[in-house]
């Protein structure tokens, strides 16, 4: 049977568990539904980590639970590792109403990780196949989808919320990744709603 000993951070008074796949507030309510309901102690659960008091957990069980729920503990140091730039990443995007976008994600990154950027960049590329700069991108499409979706902005107002210098910079890389434009997509988008 596996040891899963590598999931917890023990050098803290609490342990702090890290979990992967977690992306939006909903995700932080089904793990902590899924604590409660194994009976585990915890103080706080945030993106990507949940910090338990119960030293007596199965960690097993755990993982088998969390599985159930499209979650899952994260073991290795590397995919740790990697799991945190996301959830930051993400959590930045989506949920920036106060946060500026005009940031300089390698620092911002760099600083909450509390590693080198060039060494956490490495990481990234290597067991993510992309970089982290591409995963931005990515990310920030995804937040123009949904935006898109919502109909409340125009485009120039939704590139210049991105952050994006003109309309006709986030066209093409909108084109660039989804294959379709900005008005095709939101064609498509109001056709499969009716």
């Amino acid at each position: 049977m596996q040891s899963l000993r590598g999931f917890v951070n023990n050098q803290m008074s609490e342990k702090l568990i890290y979990i992967k796949n977690m992306v939006c507030p909903r995700c932080v309510t089904a793990v902590e539904q899924t604590l409660a309901k194994l009976n585990i102690s915890f103080t706080e659960v945030k993106l990507g980590m949940a910090k338990i008091e119960n030293s007596q957990v199965d960690y097993l069980i755990l993982n088998r639970e969390l599985k159930t729920i499209g979650f899952e503990l994260i073991k290795d140091k590397n995919l740790n590792l990697v799991e945190r730039i996301k959830t930051l990443i993400i959590d930045y995007i989506y949920h920036f109403e106060n946060n500026d976008l005009n940031i300089n994600f390698s620092n911002y990154i760099a600083k909450k990780v509390g590693d080198d950027y060039s060494y956490i960049s490495n990481v990234f590329s290597k067991t993510e196949d992309i970089t982290i700069e591409k995963y931005i991108i990515l990310q920030k499409i995804e937040k123009v989808k949904e935006l898109i979706t919502y109909d409340e902005l125009n485009f120039s107002e939704i590139a210049f919320k991105i952050n994006y210098s003109s309309i006709s910079h986030l066209s093409k890389q909108f084109k660039k990744i989804t294959g379709i434009t900005l008005s095709q997509y939101k064609y498509q988008r109001a056709k499969s709603l009716r």
